[in-house]
């Protein structure tokens, strides 16, 4: 398997050799879904926390006698049935949503997303965005040549999640060139997942040889070298 690399003015500059155990994996909802809902489990925050009655202030003096009312005993009114009072089954922080999630089937479920976007047409390679100093006007200008390349069109034009750059190598100046523009995240290439790969429309993969190579190392295979 073959792919064409593109430099920042979004020409061809070479191609570049993907490993089939990477790129040619073929899809599974089951597993795509139980990955995927289990890390969005674990980055769940648990921020909702309803008081019990025993954690409502107040409520320590008893509303009434016991006997001779005429209405019904209550001992604390901060009971769940009154108004001010705790909640039953309420969301608690102390809620653990944590699932544990492989390391071969979170492996797997990255493959899979990756086929996917390349049999989409989805995935672009770069050979490398030229920036050395953090300036977002470089970063947006090379974003622009490279919607010019078929088929990468709403590079330029989507407002969110249009693209998924990853760095094999990040730097302070390419992470602050991107982070100013609102519908690309920049990340690096040893945390991809099948969250972020498929929650945005492209994925680009900065300095090719060097990020395959970090992505297949996750299946534990060596992989033929890259060549131009």
């Amino acid at each position: 398997m073959e792919s064409t690399i593109y430099n920042s003015q979004g020409k061809k500059s070479g191609t570049v050799k993907l490993p089939e155990n990477v790129f040619n994996v073929a899809w599974s909802d089951a597993l795509i879904h139980q990955v995927v809902t289990a890390m969005q489990a674990n980055a769940r925050p648990t921020v909702a926390h309803a008081k019990t009655r025993g954690e409502v202030r107040g409520g320590g003096k008893k509303p009434w006698a016991q006997k001779g009312t005429g209405r019904a005993r209550h001992g604390s009114s901060r009971s769940p049935i009154w108004k001010g009072g705790g909640v039953t089954h309420g969301p608690r922080s102390d809620r653990d949503y944590s699932q544990v999630i492989p390391k071969k089937m979170r492996a797997k479920a990255l493959f899979m997303a990756l086929s996917r976007k390349l049999k989409d047409g989805e995935i672009l390679f770069v050979d490398s965005f030229g920036i050395s100093e953090p300036k977002t006007a470089a970063a947006q200008k090379a974003l622009a040549m490279l919607s010019k390349v078929s088929g990468f069109g709403k590079l330029g034009t989507k407002r969110k999640n249009a693209a998924l750059i990853a760095f094999a190598d990040p730097t302070a100046a390419t992470q602050k060139s991107f982070r100013n523009i609102g519908n690309v995240t920049a990340v690096a290439v040893r945390n991809l997942n099948p969250v972020a790969v498929l929650g945005n429309t492209y994925l680009i993969l900065e300095n090719p040889e060097a990020a395959i190579a970090i992505v297949a190392s996750r299946s534990g295979k060596k992989i033929v070298e890259a060549q131009k």
